[in-house]
Formats: structure tokens, C-alpha cells, sequence
């Protein structure tokens, strides 16, 4: 079966604009907890300040919908189970980034139903907007660190097939014709791919660090604590 050449045309778009640029503003402000709790509830307090029905539709408009087509085409040109260029035309490092990104496509699809549906799905389920640090916390901490070298991996998945994903879009949409510039982006794809991994998973120990955690449990024992039951040099 061939391809659609305006479906693909549009899933290769879509990877880069706008769920590549999600992704990197997503980590980029997931990295505000290695500022501490404090840091990264305000930028949980931005978005929460925003209308509930002008935050809906960015949501389902400039995400669910462009991340739902991507994915979905994806898995059916995984599905096919071919490979994107002929092995005669192009060298193998070309093929095995090619069937690199489509695996970790896999990866992380796989990665963000499970994120999507144990922490945005349950929150809004619950009548809350979004997910302070310290749930956070308590999520990628239980189960022995499992959950944490869960997300890692996705992480890495998701950094991976962003960053080759920007390689073979300037293939497939003609910005990168000759041998040399092809190169050359794959160099820059290999940067992308550390700096990406990298933000993600530093963002991760930003969650988990022990000195944060308890600093934070000090402050929400102080808010729960009522005033009459402090020593009278503490009342304020």
C-alpha cells in the first residue's frame, strides 16, 4: 500500500511544529524543578491563572489533536513495516536512524498514554488543573524509583525521535538535498538528542531531590498546622 503523500506531508509537519515545539517548552519548563518547588509551582501557577476554557482549547487545538494524528499515522507506517529509504541509495547509518526513530516512536507513544493518562487524565478527573511539585515527587519516587527509571526512558525515547525527526523532516521536505547537508544535520540531530535528554532527565532529579522533598513537607506541615496549636513566640 502507498503511501499518502499529503497525510505524510502533514505527520512529518506535525512532528516538528507543533508537537516538537510542545516537547522542548514542556521539558524546558519541567527543568524549573531543579530551581526547587517553589520555582516550579509558579510556572503551575501561570497556567493555572489562565481561563479554564482559553487553556481547553490551546490544549485540545494546539496539542491533542496534532499529537493524536501524528501518533496514529505513525503506528500505521510502523504497521507497514518498510523501510523509509532503499538500502542501495543510502548508506546504513541513514537506514538505522530512520528505523531508530520509528521505534522510539513506538517508545513513546507507549510512554505518553501512560503519562497522559496517570497524571493530566486523573487530575482533571479530579477537578484539578495541573500537578504541583510535590506530586510529582510522590509519583516518580513510588514503587522504588521504578516509576523514575520509566520516565527516564520515555524521555530518552521521545528526545531521540524529536531530534531524528528534525533530520529526516528536512529530507522529506527538500531542505537538505545533498549528501553533505544531510551529514550535517545528523550531526546537529545528534546535539539536539543529548541536549534534549539531558533537560529531561536533570528535570527528573529536580523532582526527586531529597533536599527539595523535605523542605517542602516542612511547608505543607506549616500550612496545616493551626495557628492555636503553636507556641505563642510562633503565632505571627
Amino acid at each position: 500500500m502507498r503511501e499518502n503523500y499529503f497525510l505524510h506531508k502533514l505527520h512529518s509537519l506535525t512532528g516538528i511544529i507543533p508537537v516538537g515545539f510542545y516537547m522542548v517548552q514542556h521539558l524546558t519548563l519541567n527543568s524549573f524543578s531543579l530551581a526547587g518547588p517553589s520555582k516550579f509551582n509558579g510556572v503551575i501557577a501561570f497556567f493555572t491563572a489562565i481561563p479554564g476554557h482559553i487553556l481547553w482549547l490551546l490544549e485540545i487545538v494546539m496539542i491533542w489533536i496534532p499529537l493524536a494524528f501524528h501518533a496514529v499515522y505513525g503506528i500505521a507506517i510502523v504497521a507497514r513495516n518498510d523501510d523509509n529509504y532503499s538500502h542501495k541509495a543510502y548508506k546504513f547509518r541513514e537506514n538505522r536512524y530512520y528505523r531508530l526513530q520509528r521505534w522510539s516512536g513506538v517508545v513513546a507513544f507507549l510512554f505518553l498514554c501512560a503519562h497522559v493518562t496517570t497524571t493530566t487524565v486523573q487530575a482533571k478527573a479530579r477537578g484539578h488543573v495541573v500537578i504541583e511539585y510535590d506530586a510529582w515527587h510522590q509519583l516518580l519516587t513510588s514503587n522504588g524509583y521504578i516509576v523514575f527509571m520509566l520516565y527516564a526512558v520515555g524521555v530518552t525515547a521521545c528526545a531521540y525521535h524529536l531530534a531524528y525527526g528534525i533530520w529526516n523532516f528536512c529530507i522529506r521536505w527538500g531542505i537538505t538535498i545533498s549528501e553533505k547537508s544531510q551529514e550535517a544535520t545528523g550531526k546537529f540531530a545528534a546535539g539536539a538528542f543529548v541536549v534534549l535528554s539531558v533537560l529531561g532527565i536533570s528535570a527528573l532529579f529536580g523532582f526527586i531531590n531529597p533536599i527539595f522533598a523535605s523542605k517542602e513537607a516542612e511547608v505543607q506541615v506549616q500550612r496545616e498546622t493551626p495557628t492555636h496549636d503553636l507556641p505563642v513566640n510562633d503565632r505571627t
